[in-house]
Parts: structure tokens; sequence; C-alpha cells
């Protein structure tokens, strides 16, 4: 049911910048989204269709990519992916640290979109 707000947003942000570049048709728009996040691309994509009704995103596909789970090493700095299954149990590769800060995985954001 969250994602009807994110999707509310993510179409507020498609319809000012179509209105900026005087748009006729929004064809498609990437997304990416955190493999964290727990927004489903089906749900996602209802909303849209539903919300976008009468406007130049009606029937616009969406593509959703999954951004991968990073963490950096609170002690040596490096980066590392992580699988989301294991991600409390994560520890830097480099240095063998268990302590770390989520670098990306969560966020959700529109890469770029097709127009006509």
């Amino acid at each position: 049911m969250h994602e009807l707000p994110v999707t509310e947003g993510i179409l507020n942000i498609v319809l000012k910048h179509a209105a900026n570049a005087r748009v006729k048709k929004v064809v498609s728009i990437s997304l990416k989204i955190g493999e964290m996040s727990d927004l489903e691309d089906e749900w996602i994509q209802r909303y849209f269709d539903y919300l976008s009704k009468d406007t130049v995103a009606q029937g616009a596909k969406l593509k959703i990519e999954r951004v991968p789970v990073t963490i950096r090493c609170n002690v040596c700095s490096e980066v590392y992916p992580v699988d989301i299954r294991k991600v409390s149990d994560a520890c830097c590769p480099a240095c063998g640290s268990d302590k770390g800060s989520m670098v990306s995985g969560r966020e959700y954001h529109v890469k770029d979109m097709e127009v006509i």
C-alpha cells in the first residue's frame, strides 16, 4: 500500500519535467529502486496506470532497475556489495570489520524517461 504515495511522487516528477519540456506523450520511465526497498514492481505499475490516467504519462511503461545494496566500512572505508539476505551478517572483505553504513539499497529515483 505504501507504493501509492511513492508512485504519486514519481508521477509528479515526471509530469513536472514533461510540462517543462512541452512533451506530448511519455512512452516509458526508467526507475532505479534499491534492493532493500520493499516496493513491488507490479504495484508501482498498477498505481502508476491508475494515477496517470488522462495525463501525458497515461500508458507509460515503467522500467525498473534494482540497485544493489552496498556498505561502506566504518573502519577502512571500503565499499562492498552485500547479498540482501545477509546484510545483518555483513563483514568488510578488506579488514573484516562488521561496522558499516549503507551506501545504496534503499533509494528510488527517476533515472530517465522516453517521450514524444
